[in-house]
């Protein structure tokens, strides 16, 4: 019997060694700004909320990087939004992308017949809504604009 451990550790090595954003790797990596958080606060930010005052770090630590950020420059001041999205796949159908084809023999008239089958293909399209606004002014959280269901 052969063994996959070998397979499986590998994947598990490269799985764990991806950048994958969580809370604690944000934590860690502005370590900074965390630690000088009071525990209330830190979590707070350990249950994703982000409230009005919140710095850029602890929308950062909180949320994770957006997926889209706008800055607006006027006589006043700065202003940043950064934009936080859901993304997804939709199924929409299958198409046929060609046809496989099949050669048989039938011994009865001792010819071959050829039958051909299509060939499908599942046909998803890449969906994007928008969940969460957060506006900065400042450097400052001023206003979260949230999505409802």
């Amino acid at each position: 019997m052969r063994t996959h451990l070998p397979i499986l550790t590998a994947a598990l090595l490269l799985v764990s060694l991806t950048g994958c954003s969580t809370f604690d790797s944000r934590a860690r990596e502005r370590a900074g700004a965390f630690n000088q958080l009071d525990a209330i606060t830190q979590e707070r930010l350990r249950q994703r909320e982000i409230r009005v005052g919140d710095s850029f770090d602890m929308v950062y630590i909180a949320l994770g990087a957006p997926d889209e950020k706008r800055e607006t420059v006027s006589r006043d001041c700065a202003e940043t939004t950064w934009i936080y999205n859901r993304f997804w796949q939709e199924y929409r159908g299958e198409y046929t992308i060609g046809f496989r084809r099949h050669v048989f023999y039938n011994p009865k008239t001792k010819s071959y017949f050829v039958v051909h089958e299509p060939v499908r293909e599942p046909v998803y399209e890449n969906r994007v809504e928008e969940r969460m606004r957060v506006f900065f002014k400042n450097g400052q959280v001023t206003a979260v604009e949230q999505a409802t269901r």
